[in-house]
């Protein structure tokens, strides 16, 4: 459906079009991922900083700052999400040896399974995107970053 029909407006022109759309369609399939995660129930930042302490096993423990560069909303407070998680067991904080101000936090093997767990419904989310072919989730994905890339 055209996004006018869907929100039933006028725009000024296509670029307040385009912007309106682009954040219209954010907010529909942010929707139906955040459905996803309280399968879960575990929110999208708990997620987000479960993915990247996977990703980062090699590194096996990792700071607050190496966390908050790497979220998707970088308004989130990173310190109240760790605590969420580690009161779910999740994830495990301890003193850095080095610098006793730092954290070093990691992911427990319960983390690990509820990433295990969830990838039924990361394959799930993936069909958010499936009406599209390989090629236009690429130009999409090219767009997207020459946007970020203005900001």
């Amino acid at each position: 459906m055209k996004i006018e029909d869907e929100i039933k407006g006028r725009f000024r022109n296509e670029y307040h079009k385009g912007l309106i759309n682009l954040m219209y369609t954010v907010k529909q399939v942010s929707y139906q991922f955040l459905q996803i995660l309280k399968n879960h129930s575990i929110t999208e930042p708990q997620y987000n900083i479960l993915r990247v302490l996977r990703g980062a096993k090699p590194l096996h423990q990792v700071s607050i700052n190496y966390l908050k560069e790497r979220m998707l909303d970088k308004r989130s407070d990173v310190s109240r999400i760790i605590d969420r998680l580690l009161k779910k067991g999740y994830i495990r904080r301890k003193e850095n040896i080095k610098d006793r101000r730092q954290k070093d936090i990691s992911i427990t093997a319960k983390g690990l399974n509820l990433l295990n767990e969830m990838y039924g419904s990361e394959l799930k989310s993936d069909e958010l995107l499936n009406n599209l072919t390989v090629d236009e989730t690429r130009e999409l994905n090219k767009l997207l970053d020459k946007i970020r890339n203005n900001i």
